[in-house]
């Protein structure tokens, strides 16, 4: 499982693949395509990654659940770019603020202008 990264000639490749037994063009024959032309890279996610497979209404259930429980109980929101941005130091603390202040009305704004207060304790 991870997340994948293509360039446009996925298109072209994907067309020149023929369905599996089960009626799909398989990632997996994507990636043996990319590897034969010895220009497939992997980055292994490090710890604290967690892949949540959304393919099915119950595992899309089940993503959606595991994210409520760590968001709850951590106090935190999964995946929040501005936040991530901040902290990789792609962004200061005024243009978080410029992101979030449009967003004031709503829960996702008044997680990150707390977040911002929290920062500057």
């Amino acid at each position: 499982p991870g997340i994948y990264f293509y360039d446009n000639r996925v298109v072209r490749y994907a067309e020149e693949l023929k369905p599996s037994p089960r009626g799909e063009i398989e990632i997996t024959d994507i990636n043996k395509r990319y590897l034969a032309d010895g220009e497939l890279s992997v980055k292994v996610l490090g710890r604290g990654v967690a892949w949540l497979d959304a393919g099915t209404h119950e595992s899309l259930l089940q993503a959606s659940m595991f994210v409520q429980a760590v968001e709850d109980r951590q106090g935190m929101m999964i995946s929040c770019v501005e936040e991530i941005a901040y902290h990789m130091g792609y962004i200061d603390k005024e243009s978080l603020r410029k992101c979030a202040e449009p967003l004031a009305s709503n829960e996702y704004g008044q997680y990150l202008l707390k977040f911002l207060g929290e920062e500057s304790k």
